[in-house]
């Protein structure tokens, strides 16, 4: 099984890698350079993606600062803030990246049941 993948996302591809996909948990990482909390989850995520080996899920990055309207679609008002979606719909949020563990039991708890 590979590791989950994770993607640059931008206003153009977003609702192709966000939105498109089907049967997938899709974790997008809203980011901005500058932010401490940023940079742990960024440092931790290759370990967080190998944890995850064989799920169906990937995660989308999206610098909050370059793509402003993204941050505004999704009423974000911090960074890092974490949105997941399944087939399209939101479905979970977290506000800050609060370590591993909890990072991966709410990843868990939203990746599509077998």
């Amino acid at each position: 099984m590979a590791h989950p993948v994770s993607y640059e996302g931008t206003a153009d591809n977003f609702d192709q890698l966000v939105m498109e996909p089907k049967d997938e948990l899709v974790v997008v990482d809203f980011w901005g350079h500058g932010c401490p909390n940023c940079e742990i989850y960024a440092a931790a995520e290759p370990m967080l993606l190998s944890e995850l080996d064989g799920a169906p899920m990937r995660v989308v990055k999206v610098n909050a600062y370059e793509h402003e309207e993204l941050a505004r679609r999704f009423g974000l008002f911090g960074i890092p803030t974490f949105l997941l979606f399944r087939d399209g719909k939101l479905i979970g949020k977290m506000s800050q990246y609060y370590g591993k563990e909890y990072w991966l039991g709410v990843v868990r708890d939203h990746l599509p049941k077998a």
